[in-house]
C-alpha cells in the first residue's frame, strides 16, 4: 500500500472491523468501540483521505478503499474478520466480501447502498448541486478539491451490481433506520439478494449506530451471537 491507514484498537480477541462513513472517521463508532471491546479485537480504521489517514496518489474510489482494506489486514497479519460498514463503510464492506469473501468472518452493513440510485432525491439533490460547485472551484482550492473528491463518492459511486451479492458468502446482517436517507425498499433488496441476510429496520435516521447505540449495539450483538 502506498499509505499507511491510521486506526484505534482496543480489545483483544477475534477481530472486528470498523468501517466509517463518508466524510468521517473512526471516531464515529465511540459507542461501539468500548462495548464490544470486551469480547472483541476491536479497530476502527480511517479511510484513505478521512480523518488521520493520508490521501496517497491511488484513486479515490470505493474499488480501492476496498484493496486498501485488504492490504490494512495484510499488514496486521488478520486472516479473517467481522466486518461492521456504516454508510460508505458498508459499500466498501459489500465491495470487499464480494472479492475476498474468505477474509470476512462476518458482515454488517448498516445504511449502505448498491448505487446513488439508493439514496433518497431530498438527500442526493443537495450532494449534487455541492459536487458541481465543489467540482468547478476545485483546480483553484484544495478545500474545493476534497468536497469534489468526497462528494464525488455519492454521485458517482458506488457501483454494485444487484447479481454480485451472491458472491458474499458470510453470514450478514442488513441493518438501518426507519427514517434514513437510503430508501426502505433499496435496503430490502440488498437484504433479500445476499443469501441468508438478515434484515432489521430499527427506529431512527442514518445515524443509528451513533444516536440509538444501545438498540444498534443489541441488534448487532444478537446477531454475531447466532454465527460463534
Amino acid at each position: 500500500m502506498d499509505i499507511a491507514l491510521y486506526y484505534q484498537e482496543k480489545g483483544n480477541g477475534e477481530p472486528l472491523l470498523f468501517l466509517h462513513g463518508n466524510g468521517g472517521d473512526g471516531s464515529y463508532f465511540k459507542n461501539q468501540i468500548d462495548y464490544f471491546s470486551d469480547r472483541y479485537r476491536v479497530i476502527a480504521l480511517d479511510t484513505r483521505g478521512h480523518g488521520k489517514s493520508p490521501r496517497g496518489t491511488k484513486p479515490f474510489t470505493i474499488e480501492q478503499f476496498s484493496r486498501d482494506l485488504y492490504d490494512f489486514m495484510e499488514d496486521l497479519g488478520i486472516s479473517k474478520a467481522v466486518i461492521l460498514g456504516f454508510s460508505d463503510g458498508a459499500n466498501i464492506a459489500m465491495k470487499f466480501a464480494i472479492k475476498y469473501p474468505n477474509k470476512v468472518k462476518a458482515l454488517i452493513l448498516n445504511g449502505g447502498n448498491l448505487n446513488p440510485e439508493g439514496v433518497k432525491r431530498t438527500t442526493q439533490i443537495p450532494i449534487e448541486i455541492g459536487y458541481k460547485i465543489a467540482k468547478r472551484f476545485a483546480a483553484k482550492s484544495p478545500g474545493a478539491k476534497k468536497n469534489a473528491e468526497l462528494l464525488g463518492l455519492m454521485v458517482n459511486e458506488p457501483n454494485i451490481r444487484l447479481n454480485e451479492l451472491s458472491k458474499i458468502t458470510a453470514p450478514t446482517l442488513v441493518i438501518c433506520g426507519r427514517r434514513d436517507m437510503i430508501k426502505e425498499s433499496h435496503t430490502k433488496k440488498i437484504a433479500e439478494n445476499i443469501p441468508d441476510a438478515k434484515l432489521s429496520i430499527i427506529k431512527g435516521n442514518h445515524f443509528i449506530a451513533n444516536k440509538r447505540y444501545v438498540t444498534f449495539n443489541k441488534e448487532v450483538e444478537e446477531f454475531l451471537q447466532t454465527i460463534r
